[in-house]
């Protein structure tokens, strides 16, 4: 069935206390899309981000991130008091998040909250089922915490027990935003509306999964990585790139029946109504390079686990509805997996027009079975790339799109997006709005200044929602 929808982040989403949340804002962003028709609501991954702010490098592969909880809907339960946060400065710039100032801020004012709250049973009840990642985590994060942020392979040895009370303030902070996320996500659904969420293939370094499972990582006898994740060097990156995240023990993975990607997965999807998986392609065969290397240059290619894991999931928990982030460098393994899974990959029209070569991403190459993008919080904005990119591969997408300037090329990009054969469309809320570079999200093989962009109010006005409205009843999605 076709369709489409926006890729707006939790942090995107705009908010007076410094970063988005998961309060009347979002609420307010999915009568939006339903107002404008659509049928998706992408988001990056909620894990509690870490070093660089990135979501995909985060203290948890199952945490979500306390910085998401909505301090307006904690003040109406009485767990704050409004002049603990309404007061305090969290940045000039509202079109971007300061993480500075939430570090320095946003989990004192939370420290309110574990005063006041009374446990009652659905809260035993969501540690119980949640303690084989929980316990790691809270402890992990307690003990950060007492070594003043420290990556925990710098924590002196041997390490000592931390307090149960400063364990329980990391359980409680759990246990409200996925209070607070189950109400968002039932009040999206009802609007007729799915939530495509993010799956990183990789875990950080520093983070509760290698802490507490050092078992299925490549790690020597100190717990240190033996080989770390990259992509090798290409015509955009001579020296590759080395993301530093330890490789999965495949081995003892499949020995042991991919018990932690069954949990991991089935969470997910508990959480999302649709998974995207990043770095699919990590799952045929993965780049790893010697822990300790200064690029990525020296990594090889080694096989991953194939279909076999996820025959495994699916055997565990049905079919899971999981979209394939099939970029990168693509092979005949990577298609084979592809097509076993039935997954569908995705398509990026701003990767279709090197004016160099014929591109799998030029639309007459779609089939139905796909999600097209303009670009993702990887690329450039629509506008960006119209202006940055070279005058020859411009020029091509104009020809081959059919691109006027009375309309605007941005503009006909998008009803090209719209019109394709793709099922799903997902468009970028910057796009949408018409915004150059300096709202992009992110820049790949950056490690500061990035996930900071943010919606205002008035950017979810009538006017755009009529407009997507008709544009998406115009190409039946």
């Amino acid at each position: 069935m076709r369709g489409s929808g926006i890729l707006l982040h939790i942090t995107s989403l705009p908010s007076p206390y410094g970063i988005g949340t998961l309060g009347k804002t979002a609420y307010d962003f999915a009568d939006f899309l339903q107002e404008s028709g659509q049928k998706y609501w992408q988001i990056l991954p909620l894990g509690h981000t870490g070093f660089g702010d990135s979501p995909y490098q985060s203290f948890s592969a199952f945490a979500g991130n306390p910085y998401l909880i909505d301090l307006d809907l904690l003040c109406e339960q009485g767990l704050l008091k409004s002049e603990e946060y309404r007061g305090v400065y969290w940045g000039a710039d509202r079109r971007k998040t300061d993480y500075g100032i939430l570090s320095q801020k946003r989990i004192r004012i939370l420290k309110n909250v574990c005063e006041r709250f009374v446990k009652r049973q659905e809260y035993e009840l969501f540690c119980a089922e949640n303690a084989y990642w929980l316990e790691d985590y809270s402890v992990f994060m307690a003990l950060k915490e007492l070594f003043s942020g420290r990556p925990f392979f710098e924590w002196k040895k041997p390490l000592p027990q931390p307090d149960k009370k400063d364990c329980e303030f990391w359980k409680i902070l759990q246990f409200l935003f996925f209070e607070q996320w189950k109400k968002l996500k039932s009040y999206v659904n009802s609007k007729g509306i799915k939530i495509i969420g993010d799956l990183p293939i990789y875990v950080a370094y520093d983070s509760s999964d290698v802490m507490g499972s050092p078992e299925l990582f490549e790690l020597d006898n100190r717990g240190a990585p033996v080989n770390v994740a990259g992509v090798p060097p290409d015509s955009f990156s001579p020296e590759g790139q080395l993301w530093g995240n330890p490789v999965f023990d495949w081995e003892y993975m499949r020995q042991s029946g991919y018990r932690w990607w069954i949990k991991r997965i089935s969470h997910s999807l508990k959480l999302f109504d649709v998974v995207r998986i990043d770095h699919f392609r990590g799952f045929s065969s993965y780049y790893s390079v010697p822990f300790g290397s200064k690029n990525a240059v020296n990594g090889s290619w080694r096989a991953g686990p194939g279909a076999e894991l996820f025959e495994t999931v699916e055997a565990a928990t049905g079919k899971p509805a999981i979209i394939a982030e099939d970029l990168g460098f693509i092979d005949d393994g990577v298609r084979d997996l592809i097509k076993k899974t039935g997954f569908p990959g995705m398509k990026i029209l701003q990767f279709a027009f090197d004016s160099r070569e014929e591109s799998d991403y030029l639309p007459h190459n779609y089939d139905k079975n796909c999600v097209a993008y303009i670009g993702t919080h990887d690329n450039d904005t629509l506008a960006g790339w119209l202006e940055n990119a070279s005058g020859e591969d411009v020029a091509f997408a104009a020809e081959y799109l059919r691109l006027n300037r009375a309309e605007g090329y941005s503009e006909g990009i998008i009803k090209s997006a719209m019109a394709s054969v793709a099922d799903t469309v997902i468009l970028t809320m910057q796009d949408l709005l018409g915004l150059g570079s300096s709202a992009r999200m992110n820049v790949p093989s950056t490690a500061f200044g990035n996930w900071q962009w943010r919606a205002l109010e008035s950017d979810f006005s009538p006017f755009l929602a009529r407009k997507l409205k008709n544009l998406t009843a115009l190409y039946g999605r």
